[in-house]
């Protein structure tokens, strides 16, 4: 079975997106940012969901929702990346560390992906520019949603 959890901040509001880009952008886009995790697992999905809200999620902070699909409609885009499978994952480490520490999980973790998802507001933003700027092709994998 595969279960998704996408964390965001429940006070982040839309910020500038210059902040992400390394040559300023001619239209005044706004952005915000989303953690999503795509667990892979056999066994008690209760006890899944009881793990991603004790280890991953800050609850005075932070929100989960759950399934795959993109949170901001409204968004022009949603650029979602990770590191490659050869890549050092120092976060992705420390959950799997976690999770092998524990006596009876309640669950089986088969497989865990972390990938971070920018969404994009504004009319006319388009992704290149941002692709170009934030993922790294020797480490990341990408791709480009359409929020709606």
């Amino acid at each position: 079975m595969t279960h998704y959890f996408e964390i965001l901040g429940k006070f982040d509001t839309e910020s500038d997106c210059h902040k992400l880009l390394y040559a300023p952008h001619p239209l005044p886009l706004k952005y915000r940012e989303g953690r999503l995790y795509k667990i892979e697992f056999e066994g008690d999905a209760e006890a899944l969901t009881a793990f991603v809200q004790r280890v991953l999620i800050d609850s005075i902070s932070q929100e989960a929702r759950i399934g795959g699909h993109p949170a901001f409609e409204k968004a022009a885009f949603v650029l979602e990346y990770g590191m490659k499978g050869a890549a050092l994952d120092l976060e992705k480490e420390m959950i799997l560390n976690y999770y092998r520490s524990m006596p009876n999980p309640g669950f089986e973790l088969k497989k865990l992906t972390l990938r971070t998802r920018i969404y994009v507001f504004g009319e006319g933003a388009e992704p290149a520019q941002f692709v170009r700027d934030i993922v790294n092709p020797a480490i990341h994998t990408h791709e480009v949603l359409k929020a709606a």
